[in-house]
């Protein structure tokens, strides 16, 4: 976790609201469902939760990346004092990169595959900034030197299939932070990487948000890996944030039956030898058709009758962590049946 960056009292990220709606299907789909989303500068918030469960959404309709003409976006979204869903096509394309930028997945895809990767970093910064090509070459050869490519002017003029999947991603970070943007979107920036690798990237993602003061919000799948890098946890499932904490606390306390069966389910150093991995029953509700109560009840060992008919409100349960849950008595405590289990978590918890 990142307790030595400066982090600010205001939020930078503001969410209110938010529903995200593709019309494009027969039966629209609610990929993300009424969520509320604060984070401050310097602070990194990571949003985690199973393929389906609206945190992608979430993040790029932060920078409005989704076909307008099959999408429907309703609530507020203000970043940086910018009211991002009321932007004009031209303050759109001012306030991308130069505002807030994405770290996408797969860089292979998101870099344009005819152009040297230098090239498309200096047609970047010169778009946003009067400034000569020599000088935009300049701040992106600096760019590769903070990112730590070796050999960086060389490596200016390669295009992205002559780089490694590490080396690319490093790529993707420089073009991301190429027109000094407050906020970092981060897109399961590490899934296609081996694990050696995936803990530079992490490494190098939590070293640049403590230098430059940036907020952080990353997409993941891994438990790991958001105890790496952020400041806080946001659980998704079903388009909704189901529980919402301190890394720390999510992490030794999860009070949402689907935290706690996420937490279950992760191999770690503690299991032994021909042990079964815990798997959560069943499969996600149908996004076109939610149920009326709980969307995660079907699946939950804790789920009462009430857990049925009645969509819950978030339960404070103190130190700024909520849960959206009527169970959340049964769940108080259970990880500490399986401390050893999760050793490894905890050492990493400590260790951020």
């Amino acid at each position: 976790m990142n307790e030595a960056s400066q982090i600010s009292a205001t939020p930078i990220v503001s969410v209110r609201d938010l529903h995200v709606t593709f019309t494009g299907a027969k039966r629209p789909v609610q990929a993300v469902n009424g969520v509320d989303l604060s984070v401050r500068q310097g602070e990194s918030i990571a949003l985690i939760g199973e393929s389906g469960s609206g945190k992608s959404v979430t993040l790029r309709s932060l920078l409005r990346l989704h076909p307008e003409r099959k999408t429907r976006i309703e609530g507020r979204i203000d970043i940086a004092g910018h009211d991002v869903l009321a932007l004009g096509n031209r303050a759109l394309a001012d306030y991308r990169g130069r505002v807030a930028s994405m770290i996408f997945q797969e860089p292979l895809l998101a870099l344009d595959p005819v152009y040297t990767v230098g090239a498309q970093i200096v047609e970047s910064i010169r778009r946003h900034e009067s400034i000569s090509a020599a000088d935009a070459r300049q701040r992106a050869l600096e760019l590769f030197e903070r990112v730590r490519i070796p050999s960086p002017a060389r490596r200016l003029d390669a295009y992205p299939h002559e780089m490694s999947g590490g080396m690319r991603q490093r790529a993707m970070i420089a073009l991301a932070l190429a027109c000094k943007p407050q906020v970092l979107l981060a897109d399961e920036p590490t899934t296609a990487l081996d694990a050696t690798v995936q803990i530079q990237i992490l490494l190098l993602l939590r070293e640049l948000q403590r230098e430059l003061g940036l907020a952080i919000v990353f997409v993941t799948h891994d438990m790991g890996a958001a105890v790496e890098v952020a400041d806080r946890i946001a659980v998704m499932y079903a388009g909704r944030i189901v529980e919402e904490g301190s890394t720390r606390e999510v992490i030794r306390n999860p009070r949402h039956p689907y935290t706690l069966a996420l937490m279950q389910a992760r191999a770690d150093g503690a299991m032994t030898k021909g042990a079964r991995l815990a798997s959560i029953p069943g499969a996600p509700p149908d996004l076109a058709q939610l149920p009326v109560g709980c969307a995660f009840a079907e699946r939950c060992v804790y789920a009462a009758d009430a857990c049925l008919k009645t969509r819950p409100d978030a339960v404070e349960l103190g130190d700024n962590h909520r849960a959206r849950c009527l169970r959340t008595d049964a769940t108080a405590g259970v990880l500490g049946t399986r401390a050893e289990a999760l050793t490894k978590v905890a050492a990493l918890t400590e260790s951020s």
